[in-house]
């Protein structure tokens, strides 16, 4: 099933950016465990539209109603459930994408797949608006993962043609504009801000670090700590890329530049470079997993565009109406971190099974 994901915990996501309210169920938790509520909420506002001027305007609270395996804020046993409502939509800025596909967008291969029966609504379960519930789900795996002494972190690395090249080393998350160079986040607001005053969009470079995980989490072949974070960020509708460690540039490298070596530090075997990314077979080796994922564009953009009539199957122009952010970036700041905590989460509860 496409809206499910995980092995020891299940998370199912369900609804679509305009029904009554979306949400997620999340199977395999431990009974027990307690959820920092404030916290979860918090997480879940560094997501959430309408909250500055790089988002887009559609308001929503965002707020998570759980209606299932609580006692409290202390889990069950019973399987959680969580909805979100959704209170600020607008579904008639949408009636003409019912027969114009947006380019960039999954109007088109809905449209094939579903045969017209599918929600032209804000893209329907295609929308971004879905990363609201994975957030629920990661960030409440996120909080258990740092009772265990695993911490996960994301920032801005690339925004247009702003980079961040500060050395990434603590968490960003309090600020406003998730970068560590405040410099250069006012560079990359500028390029945002410029891209809407256009009528267009823009695109950027997420990178995520995890750290305190222990030797042995994950598997070789399929099941191996990549493709479990892959499967999780490609969830993200905007991701379109994904490299781990060195990545892409490994291929320029040879193998005496690429290779981490060895040492002992305080009795443990560490890397001295993690060109890896903390994996090896596809497994973890105790040094910190980083990846960075590229973000594409917002495909809707006030800008006229080609598209086609599907009704009259000929070619035509399209200027979308509607609420969007001129750059997905920095609400997905927060989705990668939830994305890289269900799968280390996933993983780590096979661990701790096999220990």
């Amino acid at each position: 099933m496409s809206s499910t994901y995980g092995e020891m915990i299940r998370l199912t996501i369900f609804g679509q950016s305009h029904s009554p309210a979306i949400g997620m169920t999340l199977e395999g938790i431990p009974a027990g465990s307690s959820i920092d509520m404030e916290k979860l909420e918090r997480f879940l506002a560094r997501r959430a539209p309408g909250r500055n001027a790089w988002s887009t305007p559609r308001a929503e609270a965002d707020r998570p109603e759980f209606v299932a395996g609580l006692l409290g804020n202390v889990t069950c046993g019973v399987p959680l459930t969580a909805i979100i409502r959704n209170t600020d939509t607008r579904s008639g800025d949408y009636e003409e994408l019912k027969k114009k596909p947006r380019p960039g967008h999954a109007d088109l291969t809905a449209q094939y797949k579903y045969h017209g029966f599918q929600d032209h609504a804000g893209g329907g379960h295609f929308s971004g608006r879905m990363t609201a519930p994975l957030c629920i789900a990661g960030g409440i795996c996120r909080q258990l993962l740092e009772k265990e002494g695993v911490k996960i972190m994301a920032r801005i690395a690339v925004i247009g043609d702003v980079e961040d090249e500060s050395a990434f080393l603590t968490s960003v998350e309090e600020n406003e504009f998730p970068v560590v160079s405040p410099e250069k986040g006012i560079l990359m607001q500028q390029r945002i801000e410029q891209a809407r005053e256009e009528g267009d969009s823009i695109g950027g470079i997420i990178e995520c670090v995890v750290t305190g995980l222990p030797v042995g989490l994950g598997d070789p072949m399929f099941h191996g700590m990549e493709n479990r974070i892959a499967q999780a960020v490609f969830a993200i509708p905007a991701v379109k890329g994904l490299e781990f460690g060195a990545g892409f540039a490994a291929a320029r490298m040879r193998g005496s530049e690429h290779n981490d070596p060895f040492r002992i530090r305080d009795g443990k075997i560490v890397t001295e470079t993690n060109h890896a990314g903390g994996i090896l077979g596809g497994i973890t080796d105790g040094m910190p997993i980083c990846f960075r994922a590229a973000v594409k564009p917002t495909p809707s953009i006030a800008k006229s565009q080609q598209s086609v009539d599907l009704e009259a199957m000929k070619e035509t122009s399209l200027e979308i109406r509607g609420r969007h952010d001129p750059c997905i970036v920095p609400r997905a700041v927060p989705c990668m971190e939830a994305a890289a905590a269900l799968a280390v989460y996933d993983a780590f509860l096979a661990y701790k099974a096999q220990q």
